[in-house]
């Protein structure tokens, strides 16, 4: 079957699944422009049942590349702009009364959606971001004492400014660490940049993605189909172990004083597992890890002042560790 179909997301073949799935990166590159890593990534996490924090400056297309993924794969997306004045009522739902019944009934806020566009995340209180904590990690928010689930598939893909700090509340470790991955969104390349000019002078409107012929071409079957598919990927011995080692050796880097914990690790395992599905393999190789090892944990450790002012990165210190853990054969 054709996964551009009108019918896509309606089969459970892991076949079927795979190829809908790669297709998304032909399918957004008709809103989006030279993001294949972050497309990826964005797929890894859906995989994973997992959030994406997407870190890049104004105006590299993070907004409309959530969009144009959640066209792609026919999912409800929702977007919230995080302001100093956003409750946390405003992201949830809450209790409303009617006056006709005299009763108070609930009303759902955008977080009951299957792809949550938390748009500047930083720029509100964290009680408001801890508003979310429940959301990502639950799968539910409780409000009046009662628990209320979120609709599956669901993903937290939230962006941030990483330049403009003034009025922003950075995220406390305890909630980076929510997050299955951080995506970098670069500055487009010379030629990406011409592309993306050419479109607009041609007339391209990033207001409507289906005029840009951006159509389903996944949906919720193909991705349960996926997950399973992923749950069954072979993992080694020795891969864990690999996984394990190079999570310890945060832990003992010079350079850091905070390392990624044993949820981090479970992270990798899991990403490093979507991965070796997405390129085509029933098990999991060295290669996997390394590829997955910068996304997954670069926002689970933390600097030493002296380091930063040194000009170290955490994606420095990941690289030296990967290029000093032994792989296995």
């Amino acid at each position: 079957m054709d996964p551009t179909t009108d019918n896509a997301g309606q089969t459970g073949d892991p076949g079927t699944a795979r190829d809908a799935l790669e297709a998304l990166r032909a399918e957004i590159a008709k809103a989006v422009v030279g993001q294949d890593p972050a497309v990826t990534g964005l797929v890894v996490a859906l995989l994973c049942r997992g959030h994406v924090l997407l870190e890049g400056v104004p105006g590299v297309a993070k907004t409309l590349l959530v969009r144009a993924l959640a066209a792609a794969l026919e999912l409800d997306t929702k977007r919230v702009q995080f302001t100093p004045d956003l409750m946390p009522s405003d992201v949830t739902g809450s209790l409303v009364y009617d006056t006709r019944s005299a009763e108070f009934s609930f009303q759902p806020g955008p977080v009951f959606t299957n792809l949550l566009l938390a748009d500047e995340i930083n720029r509100t209180p964290p009680k408001t971001q801890s508003s979310l904590l429940e959301a990502m990690e639950e799968r539910q928010v409780t409000v009046d004492g009662t628990p209320r689930l979120l609709p599956d598939p669901f993903l937290v893909a939230a962006t941030q400014n990483p330049v403009e700090y003034e009025g922003t509340y950075p995220l406390p470790e305890a909630q980076l660490d929510r997050f299955l991955l951080k995506l970098t969104i670069p500055l487009p390349s010379r030629q990406d940049e011409i592309d993306v000019l050419t479109r607009h002078a041609e007339g391209f409107n990033p207001r409507d993605l289906r005029a840009a012929g951006v159509r389903p071409v996944a949906g919720p079957a193909d991705l349960e189909a996926a997950r399973a598919a992923v749950a069954k990927t072979t993992i080694s011995p020795e891969i864990t172990a690999y996984v394990v080692d190079i999570c310890r050796a945060t832990r003992e880097s010079p350079s850091l004083t905070l390392g990624v914990s044993p949820r981090g690790a479970t992270a990798l395992l899991a990403t490093a597992r979507a991965w070796a599905w997405l390129t085509g393999r029933d098990y999991v190789i060295p290669d996997d890890v390394k590829a997955l090892a910068l996304p997954t944990l670069r926002h689970r450790v933390q600097l030493r002042p002296e380091a930063e002012m040194e000009g170290v990165t955490a994606d420095s210190v990941i690289n030296a560790i990967l290029a000093h853990v032994p792989v296995p054969r």
